[in-house]
């Protein structure tokens, strides 16, 4: 569609972001907003730029080399940003637009100055604003110097930073993608200008604004040059005041352009704006974000009494606030902190768990995360036992901030009562203390095997079940089986296990303390080669699959050529067939099913129904098998799990004997040798229900890809993942109706993306505040910690130096003996990584999550809850962990 080489503001519709840019269509929208001053200008279209560079004929060739040069390459990458800037600078200006722009000059007053901005249409987007990548320049007089530079904003698309920015986004650089409009808009001459963000941008609470302001052009704040004031405002309340030295302005100069020039003494330490006028622009800045529906990033300029404004974007950098049921102050808490699991979950995901949570009014969705409204549980005695107790164990840094919160009484007075998840647990809890006692009573050691065995028998003949569905059927099956499968991990029997078994987390230790000084680690010795443990034998399986592999040179080759995302073969059987030609590959082969077998419903991220399992995709494996092929000291998971098990039953005997020979020894022997035995028993099922859990989503899995298959076949779909970003009612209506919008997933697509950016904050309120905890006295055990160190929680005992092996995905590299892991966080796919690691750093978790159980299984002195380990510590960087006092050294 042809569109006008120029469009002055108002004749900017809805459509026109491809011809105006972001800049070009924020102003367009502020301009139709009533009451609002905005300096008149037009655009000049990116109509004008695209017939522009058409002209220039060797710039295809320097286009394809910018885009083929990566983003850490960043010499080459402003080598050939330069190459294209001074190309796309010296482009004729097409002659209809010339006389366009030409005309528009001479009725908005040829003699009048002119700030030209840029306006590319890759910026002030809600994914990403693309803020500041492009030139802006002020005071430009005369129509010859608006056509020069309206020229320099088309080749400052290509600045360092933009090419830089560009690249890191994957966002391409050839004209059909991105281009840039030149605003050309009247100059203000402020006495003060700034910015105004309608939600604290260091908080992110959405009711407070904060307004950055200096003297003169707006210049000197966004160079850097001075440091503003700042007003943070609430509600036409100011709340606070920062007043800063402002010993420079930017003032316009006679002959075109600006100039730096010193603020008289007198006045560098006066406010810039009075509080009239603070409130009067927080008043401004409320109209524009309900106008725009969204936090906005406002470019302000006052003049003479009057505000003006220059610019108005959203704020891409705040994370999503959960929805609350009403108007009050709510608290909601990160499950997906808890879950080791932090990264966003798709759509369809995600509607599993509204299904689990259908009877909880206090589950939230933020971000692609799930948050639980802790707001009533921390107004009442029992929901604040049970909630601290368990963030404590599952993430410390969330449970020190719902300590706190719970000790703030004027604080607890705002928070709404809405909200019953942990206090929900209350009645049925009683009949799971009554069922763990029995168990306690009865010494009933056999307890677990009967439920495993029970939940085998309910796997295979849902397996079965599953097997022939089809259509809508489908979809009532599913329903119908959650609900069973809930009822099924809440039974009494298997709830009073897990209440004996944290029983016995808290006895071992503090008896062993009390008795005869044992630090906690002796609970990590006893725990060891526990029966009915599939996440610490899973790693023990893939380490069989690893010997037989390592006899082969062609197949660790092969396994080598593929291990990464980028060489994977793009289906199983592809990789299986070509695995099944090479000498050793049957063996190997046969192996590999084997443990696919028992373990391919596990992956990364694995409580997301839509990722990747291993039984889909057994390449993801393969970083793990080569690692642990390569390890010189490689032994069998047999020897592995006997030796293990020596360990701790040599320990348990010694302890006993030494309790006995204490005052009233008998009878302290007697207890503990019962609850060290509960213990063996009981421990490893810790980690069987999420096994299961797992196991069965694996079942509906399979059915689900059968429908999109259908689907794709049909042409409603393009490609079987699109069914991810659809929720279980949606892709029923889809499969009933054949019918899916397209538009809903792509845009879903895009949120999906933006939020895997973003990082979810562990405690957030309703207003979008993000509350913040840190470890007491240094140490998380109230430890002081060596200087620099970074602290966090020790949840397996030991110390150790090694390499770290910086991997935020399971299959980024392999690990080599004597590395240290570091990651953001670690669910059960990680475990076959932790045979051949040292020692294991993550940025969330506790003693109770998945991998601190395998840490101390292992032996992997292991320190969880270290904030953002992945980017203070560097892949390749000397480190030493203390897994007994938590903390973690940078050497």
């Amino acid at each position: 569609m042809s569109v006008a080489y120029i469009l002055d503001f108002a004749q900017i519709g809805e459509d026109d972001l491809a011809f105006v840019g972001g800049k070009g269509m924020g102003l367009g929208r502020l301009a139709r907003i009533e009451g609002l001053k905005v300096p008149p200008g037009f655009c000049v279209t990116t109509r004008a730029y695209r017939e522009a560079v058409a002209g220039i004929p060797e710039l295809d060739e320097f286009l394809k080399k910018l885009s083929a040069t990566g983003a850490s390459d960043q010499a080459a990458l402003a080598e050939a940003a330069s190459a294209v800037r001074a190309l796309v600078a010296g482009a004729p200006m097409p002659p209809g637009a010339e006389a366009d722009i030409r005309a528009a000059v001479s009725e908005l007053g040829c003699y009048d100055p002119y700030a030209v901005r840029s306006s590319a249409t890759a910026e002030d987007l809600p994914g990403a604003s693309f803020a500041g990548q492009q030139e802006t320049y002020l005071n430009v007089l005369g129509v010859e110097e608006i056509l020069s530079h309206i020229r320099l904003c088309w080749a400052s698309l290509f600045t360092d930073r933009a090419v830089s920015y560009r690249a890191r986004n994957a966002f391409p650089h050839n004209p059909e993608n991105v281009a840039v409009c030149a605003v050309v808009q009247r100059m203000i001459f402020p006495e003060a200008s700034g910015i105004l963000f309608t939600a604290d941008p260091v908080s992110g609470n959405r009711r407070v604004s904060s307004i950055d302001a200096g003297f003169g052009l707006g210049e000197a704040l966004v160079s850097g040059i001075v440091t503003a004031d700042n007003y943070r405002v609430r509600a036409g309340r100011i709340l606070s005041r920062q007043i800063a030295v402002k010993k420079i302005s930017v003032e316009p100069i006679r002959a075109g352009g600006t100039v730096e020039r010193p603020v008289a003494p007198g006045t560098q330490n006066a406010q810039t704006l009075a509080d009239r006028n603070i409130l009067r622009l927080e008043e401004l800045g409320r109209k524009i974000e309900a106008h725009f529906g969204a936090p906005q990033d406002i470019e302000w300029a006052f003049q003479k009494g009057e505000f003006y404004i220059l610019q108005s974007r959203p704020i891409t950098t705040l994370y999503p606030v959960p929805a609350a049921k009403d108007e009050e102050l709510h608290v909601f808490v990160s499950g997906s902190h808890a879950q080791m699991m932090t990264d966003p979950i798709r759509p369809l995901g995600l509607s599993f768990y509204e299904v689990f949570a259908k009877d909880y009014s206090d589950i939230a969705i933020a971000g692609g995360r799930m948050y639980v409204d802790a707001s009533h549980d921390l107004k009442t005695i029992f929901g604040k036992y049970f909630l601290l107790t368990a963030f404590r164990e599952a993430d410390r840094l969330s449970y020190e901030i719902l300590a706190s919160l719970s000790r703030d009484r004027a604080f607890l007075k705002k928070l709404s009562g809405n909200g019953r998840m942990m206090q929900g647990y209350k009645w049925g809890m009683h009949s799971w203390f009554l069922q763990a006692f029995r168990i306690y009573m009865k010494d009933d050691r056999e307890a677990p095997a009967r439920s495993v065995a029970f939940y085998e028998e309910l796997l295979a003949e849902r397996g079965r079940r599953f097997e022939n569905l089809s259509g809508p059927a489908v979809f009532a099956e599913i329903r119908r089986d959650m609900l069973s499968l809930i009822n099924g991990m809440m039974r009494r029997e298997d709830m009073g296990l897990i209440m004996l078994w944290f029983y016995a987390f808290k006895w071992i230790p503090s008896h062993m303390k009390k008795w005869l000084d044992e630090d906690e680690s002796v609970v990590d010795t006893l725990s060891k080669s526990a029966p009915h443990n599939p996440t610490a034998e899973m790693g023990l399986a893939l380490l069989d699959v690893s010997h037989v592999a390592g006899r082969y040179p062609a197949v660790m080759q092969y396994f080598e050529s593929v291990g990464t995302r980028a060489a994977r073969p793009l289906a199983r059987d592809v990789f299986f067939d070509e695995l099944d030609k090479l000498d050793g590959g049957p063996e190997t082969s046969a192996a590999l099913h084997k443990f696919l077998d028992r373990y391919g419903a596990r992956c990364a991220g694995e409580i997301d129904i839509t990722r990747t399992r291993w039984s889909e995709d057994p390449a993801a494996l393969i970083p793990a098998i080569v690692g642990n092929a390569k390890n010189p000291n490689l032994t069998s998971g047999a020897e592995l799990f006997e030796r293990g098990r020596a360990e701790a039953d040599a320990k348990e005997r010694e302890l006993l004997a030494r309790v006995a020979a204490l005052p009233g020894g008998g009878r302290k022997a007697a207890k503990a040798k019962k609850i060290f035995g509960l213990w063996r028993a009981l421990c490893g099922f810790r980690e069987y229900p999420k096994f299961f859990m797992i196991r069965a989503f694996a079942i509906y899995k399979k059915a689900l890809l059968r429908e999109a298959v259908a689907l794709v076949v049909s042409g409603a779909i393009h490609r079987t993942e699109d069914a991810y970003y659809l929720t279980l009612d949606e892709f029923e209506e889809g499969v009933r109706t054949g019918v899916v919008d397209r538009g809903e997933i792509a845009r879903r697509r895009a949120d999906y993306a933006r939020w895997e950016k973003l990082v979810p904050p562990r405690v957030i309120t309703s207003e979008g505040e993000i509350l913040h905890g840190s470890y007491e006295s240094g140490g998380a055990n109230g430890t002081k910690i060596p200087a620099g160190a970074l602290p966090g929680i020790p949840v397996s005992a030991g110390t150790v130096e090694g390499r770290a092996r910086v991997m935020l995905r399971m299959d980024d590299g392999t690990v080599e003996e004597g590395d240290i892991l570091v990651t953001a966080f670690t669910d059960p796919s990680w475990t076959p990584v932790f045979v051949g690691i040292r020692g294991l750093v993550t940025e969330v978790g506790g003693r109770m999550t998945h991998g601190a159980v395998i840490a101390r299984e292992y032996g992997l002195p292991a320190v969880v809850g270290v904030e953002n380990a992945t980017g203070k510590i560097k892949d390749g960087q000397r480190i030493r962990i203390d897994g007994t006092d938590g903390f973690v050294e940078l050497l």
